[in-house]
């Protein structure tokens, strides 16, 4: 989420970038100590590189571009990317590819279009869906679920900056042998060997009604979200429409064949569903900004994630249902325009 200035439709009132920025980070902490407590040190590599090549990146290109440094730094823009970005990114991922996938979301998705408030794309997600189309194998490799907290994985600190950094832990473990299948992509595989949803969910990485830990750390976004909304930094319309698509297209494939489609539930506590609707949709740069059309704009990001979740190549199709939409986004207002007193309905 990144807005381009004070008073547009998503941000309440005379509310300056870098405040605004600072509550979207204050908002994201929780998810990530749950993160942490689940996952392990990988989540703040993850978050230590991706913030430090955002502001080397954000740096840069504001000295090429002649602009001063120090006073659009402060803005905190660059870091939220980054920690969005980073928080798509699995941790103990190989350091050259948050690297790589921040960089170009700052430089190439954010400045070569003019900077904060001119990006037509989401920069996070561009970042991302670069990397998954490049990478897939790098990006679909997560760490099991730890839990209860840090203390519990067999990885400290050095062996996680180990892995990172060369591929190997100091203890002879590989990435590969503390990964696991998403649980996205784990029912998507069962389903298609013939397997129905709650034998694939019956398995050790799935919890409650989501992926193991990964139901908690969306617990933590979805409290993040509502004080955002609380604190009235993002509107109401995109994350409704988005959720509620999502979960009553879910709701009616899962009523229609439970053993093939997975609950309501299910796809809105796993994945970055709940990310995508509070923080990463809700961008009013690249979102549709009419009360009317981020309804739409919602829904549309909704109808689209669930179709590549369920017929498409990927398991989970935020990212790309959000580019998708930020394409569509600039229609949408057109088309949804709130008429001005005495203007005919012709034009």
């Amino acid at each position: 989420m990144m807005p381009s200035a004070a008073g547009t439709p998503s941000l309440a009132p005379g509310a300056r970038v870098g405040a605004v920025m600072r509550e979207v980070i204050y908002a994201l902490i929780p998810a990530v100590a749950v993160g942490v407590w689940w996952f392990g040190w990988g989540v703040v590599v993850n978050l230590a590189l991706a913030a430090a090549t955002a502001l080397a990146a954000e740096a840069l290109m504001l000295a090429v571009r002649g602009r001063p440094v120090w006073l659009f730094l402060g803005d905190a823009s660059a870091l939220v990317t980054a920690l969005l970005l980073a928080f798509a990114i699995p941790p103990l991922a190989p350091w050259w590819l948050i690297v790589f996938g921040t960089a170009f979301a700052i430089i190439a998705a954010k400045h070569l279009y003019g900077g904060l408030g001119f990006n037509p794309f989401n920069p996070a997600m561009v970042g991302y869906v670069l990397l998954l189309v490049s990478f897939p194998r790098e990006m679909s490799t997560w760490p099991a679920a730890i839990g209860p907290g840090v203390a519990a994985s067999p990885l400290g600190i050095q062996d996680v900056l180990s892995l990172v950094f060369s591929g190997h832990a100091g203890t002879g473990l590989t990435v590969d042998a503390v990964s696991s299948a998403t649980p996205l992509d784990a029912v998507r595989t069962g389903v298609g060997l013939g397997h129905a949803v709650d034998a694939v969910r019956a398995g050790g990485a799935f919890g409650h009604i989501g992926g193991k830990g990964t139901e908690w750390v969306n617990l933590a976004v979805l409290g993040g979200g509502l004080w955002l909304l609380a604190r009235r930094i993002i509107g109401w319309q995109i994350p409704l429409a988005l959720l509620a698509t999502l979960a009553g297209l879910s709701g009616l494939f899962h009523l229609s064949d439970p053993a093939r489609y997975a609950d309501p539930l299910f796809h809105l506590s796993t994945g970055a569903s709940l990310l995508g609707a509070f923080f990463i949709a809700t961008d009013p740069v690249s979102a549709a900004t009419t009360p009317r059309g981020r309804l739409f704009y919602g829904a549309g990001i909704g109808a689209i994630t669930y179709v590549i979740r369920t017929w498409g190549g990927y398991p989970d199709g935020i990212a790309f249902a959000v580019l998708l939409m930020n394409l569509a986004a600039p229609t949408i207002d057109q088309y949804t325009r709130p008429r001005l007193f005495g203007e005919r309905s012709g034009g």
